[in-house]
């Protein structure tokens, strides 16, 4: 049941006059409303029956403490029983005992969902669009990776892990194994050759695994069913094999990812879009280590134009040169920071140049294309021929370099369906404008940085694509109310005339922790 909040002062909160005004969590208070978190979480709770429920907003504030300072569940706790700034952030007398740290898991799981996460982070930014705390209009895309809180395992060490947890989960709901199991694991170490050790194993495991299904015809076991179910699909994914699906059977979800050809990890991926000036996370996504860069961008900018920001600048990787990617920004009326990926775009510029005009290529030699025919080929890839004058290209100095074969009279170019558009971005990342708006970028970099460092990114606290999901997010929560503070301390500095040095810092009395990363 969802209470009403109390309000009520006790004698004892006389002792939050000790607090400074220009402490971090005290800005915080004051320039971001968070009772719009009670409304967004209301639907998760019953007004009228069951045991009264701890507030949503003292819950969330919690975990934004947590989160803030990289703490534990037991140690936010913990603190927040005798800091008195903690106390004020959570908007409870001092007397007050604080909630249980296993109801802080609880909120978590059952109360906060993806969906609500984003809606937080998106208010959070509106409130300070609308209050003049931001005014960014260029946005930066990247992604980051977080490890798994696992180990990653062969396909034969998950198959042995699965059995072992197979045969347990029925010993506990049935009793003795039946006498036709085959508790002897094969030992795929001494198999030399990985693939038929792979094989072994595989069928090891689904002959025994047939003969318990047998055995639990006429039998009520819920939960051998459902570990045999979860087994069957391990197997039955066609890249679990060879070594692209589930590498652990704690956290099946995380997948091996590529930093670089030679560096992998595994784990997830977490990309967002942060304001290129202010470095405010505006939206973020969660997904396996295999994601691809750039497949939910439509999603981050969806939440981003929610936000209330104008967005005029965005900015990527080579990544995220991608067609669909370039033209939802032409949509929404942004100019596309981004360089040309090698991918996407090969034309060799020292030797061909595009008239986007009269759509023709000329070459290096004063030849340019008289006509263009459009391919598709048996495997859906679109292409444009373009066909050189032929009787220039027949007197051309340098044909024998330009055309291979001899029996072609002039030379054809053929390009990607998207390659004439992709000239002029090329064109335009020459330009010296292009080369300083693209430092603006580094502001993803620092991020990336700071959250893991400093609030726990680098790894991941639990275990499954939900539980890492609501971990990016409320870290960005967390780095985004940092970042604000920040600003606003900066503006109280500006203020009063104070000097932003270490010596003004102690000799003016202004609290180092105004002074945000």
């Amino acid at each position: 049941m969802l209470r009403d909040q109390n309000n009520q002062l006790s004698i004892y909160s006389i002792l939050y006059n000790k607090i400074p005004e220009n402490h971090t969590l005290k800005l915080l208070d004051n320039a971001i409303d968070f009772g719009f978190i009670t409304k967004s979480l209301e639907q998760s709770y019953n007004k009228f029956y069951g045991r009264p429920a701890k507030h949503p907003e003292l819950m969330l504030k919690l975990l934004i403490l947590q989160y803030l300072y990289n703490l534990s569940d037991e140690r936010v706790i913990e603190e927040a029983s005798l800091n008195l700034a903690y106390m004020w952030f959570l908007g409870i007398n001092p007397d007050e005992t604080l909630p249980d740290p296993s109801l802080l898991s609880k909120f978590r799981v059952h109360r906060l969902q993806e969906v609500t996460l984003d809606e937080i982070i998106v208010e959070i930014v509106k409130q300070c669009v609308e209050k003049g705390i931001i005014k960014d209009t260029g946005i930066s895309i990247d992604a980051t990776h977080t490890k798994a809180n696992t180990f990653k395992a062969t396909p034969e060490r998950v198959i042995k892990r699965l059995a072992k947890k197979i045969f347990k989960t029925y010993e506990k709901e049935v009793g003795l194994l039946p006498e036709e199991i085959n508790q002897s694991i094969p030992d795929y170490k001494e198999i030399s050759d990985n693939k038929e050790a792979k094989r072994v194993m595989k069928d090891y495991l689904e002959s025994e695994m047939n003969k318990i299904e047998s055995a639990i015809i006429l039998k009520e076991c819920p939960k051998t069913k459902k570990v045999l179910e979860n087994a069957k699909q391990i197997l039955e994914d066609p890249k679990f094999i060879e070594q692209r699906g589930a590498r652990s059977i704690v956290d099946q979800d995380a997948r091996v990812g590529h930093k670089s050809r030679t560096d992998h990890f595994f784990g997830y991926k977490d990309e967002y879009i942060i304001t290129t000036e202010n470095r405010i996370i505006t939206a973020i996504t969660v997904a396996d280590g295999a994601y691809v860069d750039g497949t939910r961008f439509n999603e981050l900018i969806e939440l981003t134009k929610k936000t209330g920001l104008e967005i005029k600048e965005v900015y990527g990787d080579k990544a995220y040169f991608k067609k669909p990617i370039l033209d939802k920004i032409n949509e929404i009326d942004s100019i596309p920071y981004i360089p040309v990926s090698e991918m996407a775009y090969k034309i060799d510029e020292e030797r061909f140049g595009y008239n986007k005009d009269s759509d023709e290529w000329f070459c290096n030699q004063g030849n340019k294309t008289a006509r263009k025919k459009h391919r598709n080929d048996k495997s859906g890839k679109q292409t444009y021929k373009y066909y050189f004058e032929k009787s220039i290209c027949k007197n051309c100095t340098q044909r024998q370099e330009c055309i291979k074969s001899s029996s072609k009279v002039a030379r054809i170019l053929e390009v990607g369906i998207n390659t004439p558009e992709f000239y002029g971005y090329s064109q335009q990342q020459k330009t010296k404008e292009f080369h300083k708006k693209y430092k603006k970028r580094a502001c993803q970099e620092w991020k990336n940085g700071e959250m893991k460092n400093f609030h726990g990114l680098d790894r991941a606290r639990g275990y499954g694509l939900g539980s890492m999901s609501k971990q990016a997010k409320l870290t960005a929560i967390a780095v985004n109310l940092k970042r604000i503070a920040a600003i606003l301390s900066s503006k109280l500095l500006t203020k009063f005339n104070f000097p932003l040095t270490i010596f003004d810092i102690f000799t003016k009395r202004v609290k180092f922790d105004l002074i945000l990363v």
